[in-house]
């Protein structure tokens, strides 16, 4: 019944296949690693434990005072700033996240501030509070339980709502993007904080929608094409679904593509794995998806006719 003259994602399944491997090799190798103590990620004290500061500048903190606090913090205590933020409704204090520091050291970071910026002599710090490691740990571990348990109730409702295989097909889509942004992680180097749960998180479920767009599709017009070749309908039905996807992407990625480029530091070390994972989930939902569920099948019917 269908007859595709365009382009067939399922005939160049392979191509995908290493396009995304080479993207999600980083990742998998940045997760292999960790037991082993090898740590390519930049993590922040979210997960490793440390220091949080805050001071009142009594002036507009932007990138310039930023960039400068993070140079004191630097020559004061030998070691970078994980992190060094605008905060405060006003956009006047400044929060500093740091591997763990001694009290004199943090005493000294905030005179050597309060000298660079002559602040008034009776300042005090806002908040200074530590980390400790096994918080970092439980956070770190909540982080994976939270990825893991959202791809199992997807595969879950994916199976009762298609079947099992598209069920596993979307799952492995969801951990491909996961990976893809594991791996932006560790060439950008940015900083794996609270951040990377709300992102993933975010990304899962842009992710699945689109795939179950592509899904539902293919449903409808193997009800239509009964006995159709399969690889047909899901390549028919992706061109179906295409125009709705790329416009999808561009609408949700001029939202987020804004607060990366006009964003503080903080929101952009967030909206960049986002913009890696919306990107991902389109190419995942549109090039591998389909194409992993025909996959599956036509395992089974090669198998059958063995039989």
């Amino acid at each position: 019944m269908f007859h595709n003259k365009t382009f067939s994602f399922t005939k160049h399944f392979k191509i995908f296949a290493v396009i995304s491997a080479v993207f999600i090799i980083t990742g998998l190798v940045g997760l292999i690693c960790l037991p082993f103590g090898v740590r390519l990620f930049n993590f922040d004290i979210d997960f490793l434990g440390g220091t949080t500061m805050q001071f009142e500048m009594h002036q507009s903190v932007d990138s310039t005072v930023t960039s400068d606090v993070a140079g004191i913090v630097s020559s004061v205590t030998g070691q970078s700033a994980s992190s060094v933020t605008k905060a405060g409704d006003s956009g006047s204090q400044i929060v500093i996240k740091t591997l763990e520091l001694s009290s004199e050291q943090r005493d000294a970071v905030f005179e050597a501030v309060k000298t660079a910026y002559n602040l008034p002599a009776d300042d005090q710090p806002i908040k200074s509070d530590y980390v400790s490691a096994s918080v970092g740990s439980d956070l770190r571990n909540a982080a994976i339980i939270a990825s893991l348990l959202a791809c199992v109730l997807i595969l879950l409702y994916i199976t009762i709502r298609f079947e099992f295989k598209s069920g596993l097909a979307a799952v492995i889509c969801l951990v491909h993007d996961l990976l893809v942004m594991l791996s932006m992680y560790i060439i950008f180097q940015i900083p794996f904080n609270m951040n990377f749960i709300a992102a993933a998180l975010t990304i899962l479920g842009y992710s699945i929608n689109a795939t179950i767009v592509v899904f539902d599709r293919i449903r409808e017009n193997r009800k239509m094409a009964l006995n159709g070749d399969f690889a047909e309908i899901v390549d028919h039905s992706i061109w179906q679904t295409f125009g709705r996807s790329v416009n999808t992407t561009i609408t949700t990625l001029l939202a987020v593509v804004l607060l990366l480029i006009l964003g503080v530091s903080s929101i952009r070390n967030f909206a960049l794995p986002l913009t890696i994972g919306v990107l991902s989930g389109f190419y995942s939902s549109v090039c591998l998806s389909g194409s992993l569920w025909n996959l599956f099948k036509g395992k089974k019917k090669r198998q059958t006719k063995k039989a």
